[in-house]
């Protein structure tokens, strides 16, 4: 096995018994992506002297039996997530050239842990988007199918980690775009609880319904990275401060006792591709196979959740991209010397038609006369939709679902028609609507060999009961190890 296809634990192991060097492990990434970046385009920005600076630093703290299970190990940033001196640009012209003067939180911690970063992978523009078409900067092809989407906005996180072109990588989550890209590449991803890691640094999109988490080869690997990213932060009012357990402490027992539900709304929705119901339904008999109770439970505002969604998230996004008029930092018509001219110019040339698109819906949903009959109803739903997992969690520990009603589609399949894909995130933005976390896991693949998730949802803060439901189900099926046949 080459340093590049292994696992952060394995890599871990590897580096604690110095039988691999972080500088080896990093160069060894490096040539991969050397190899298969002109094919995935999963990278926006590589700094090679960063990362082997980094490695250096890591194998020091090694030598010194210092080390973290992080230390040394090569992971990709999704580029909306700021590193202090690292281009950061949202997939968007409006940043294309904006280096962050500070660290995020979670890049802080990880760099407090001696992690090694690669440089910032490719996205939907300001993660607006469910398959990475909408950057503004290339497109990013899934590596088990190279002629189609590897899904978004945190494509490039989820493409990159499932073609060995780093060990594990962040991304953000606000309806799904974490989850759907992990179950169209055939990796884990987890949207953690609202609250649960800091935002601070995170370029927002909707501020209630932001949020950062891990895409990883397997699930053990998610618990080590979730135990370093998590954690309150004074610097987010928005973070719990509430204590982190050690989520490698889940991976083990037995799923008796365990009871799951199966949301009935989930089961009959509309779009959902046979072959996907044939692999979940297969799931959670696996589930139930190792002693766990499955009971049918209802979440029956589920049909409105995509149109509330849709109203709150651009409305947020509106007020959030305001701040980019040209004038402070990124992209600025300078062949406009009017003021009003400029902003009109600068943010029409900056933003990508998605963007654009999401603006409008926003600015209308929250203009005088339309507020109470939008925004407003919008937010009772989205009351209604936390009520709604409030009761079925009082009747089961977690929930099953698909996480995206196809596998990946073909790039440019739906290029116009954006209903269709806001449709298609009809499993996942309840849980950001909610807070709670949600986790993709592999779960099988369709008759065209394209991998399929199962979603595992929990209430607030129960990380640990998904990572330990997702564990032995992955253990039970095996397929982890399964990778793309991209070549070298």
């Amino acid at each position: 096995m080459k340093p590049y296809e292994l696992t952060i634990s394995q890599a871990h192991e590897r580096l604690k018994q110095k039988e691999l060097s972080a500088v080896e492990l990093t160069r060894s990434v490096l040539d991969r992506i050397h190899a298969v970046e002109n094919r995935v385009n999963a990278y926006i920005t590589i700094d090679e002297k960063l990362a082997l600076d980094q490695a250096e630093i890591a194998d020091g703290l090694i030598a010194r039996d210092n080390m973290t299970p992080l230390t040394g190990i090569p992971l990709a940033i999704k580029d909306l997530i700021c590193t202090k001196g690292l281009r950061t640009t949202c997939a968007s012209r409006i940043l294309e050239n904006f280096v962050p003067p500070y660290d995020a939180t979670v890049i802080e911690k990880l760099k407090s842990a001696g992690t090694v970063i690669v440089g910032k992978v490719n996205m939907d523009e300001f993660a607006m988007g469910s398959s990475t078409e909408n950057s503004g900067i290339k497109i990013t092809h899934n590596p088990w199918d190279l002629t189609r989407s590897p899904g978004g906005s945190s494509g490039g996180s989820a493409a990159a980690v499932s073609a060995d072109m780093c060990l594990g990588a962040l991304g953000s989550d606000t309806g799904g775009s974490i989850r759907q890209p992990a179950s169209h590449c055939g990796i884990v991803g987890l949207k953690p609880t609202y609250g649960r890691v800091s935002r601070y640094g995170l370029v927002a999109f909707a501020s209630s319904l932001d949020q950062i988490g891990p895409l990883t080869r397997d699930v053990r690997d998610c618990a080590v990275m979730m135990n370093v990213i998590s954690g309150h932060d004074a610097k987010d009012s928005t973070s719990v401060p509430k204590s982190v357990p050690n989520y490698l402490d889940f991976l083990n027992g037995d799923l008796k006792n365990t009871v799951v539900g199966i949301p009935r709304e989930y089961q009959s929705a509309r779009g959902l591709d046979s072959d996907v119901a044939d692999a979940v339904t297969n799931a959670i008999q696996t589930i139930e196979s190792m002693g766990a109770r499955c009971v049918e439970v209802s979440l029956p505002h589920t049909e409105y959740a995509v149109a509330a969604y849709y109203v709150i998230a651009p409305s947020e996004a509106s007020s959030n991209l305001a701040r980019y008029d040209g004038v402070k930092y990124g992209f600025r018509d300078r062949d406009k010397s009017d003021l009003l001219d400029m902003y009109r110019s600068s943010r029409s040339k900056g933003f990508g038609p998605e963007v654009q698109r999401r603006i409008l819906l926003g600015t209308f949903s929250l203009s005088s006369g339309y507020y109470d009959a939008y925004y407003r109803k919008a937010s009772q739903v989205r009351t209604r939709i936390m009520e709604d997992f409030k009761q079925a969690f009082e009747k089961c520990d977690v929930l099953l679902s698909p996480v995206a009603p196809t596998p990946a589609f073909p790039i440019g399949e739906n290029a116009d028609d954006p209903l269709t894909i806001y449709l298609s995130d009809i499993f996942t933005i309840s849980a950001n609507l909610a807070g709670i976390p949600g986790l993709s896991v592999p779960c099988g693949f369709s008759s065209g060999g394209l991998p399929i998730g199962l979603q595992i949802m929990g209430p607030h803060f129960s990380e640990g009961q998904l990572l330990k439901t997702a564990w032995h189900f992955e253990q039970a099926i095996g397929i982890q190890d399964r990778k793309p046949e991209i070549g070298s």
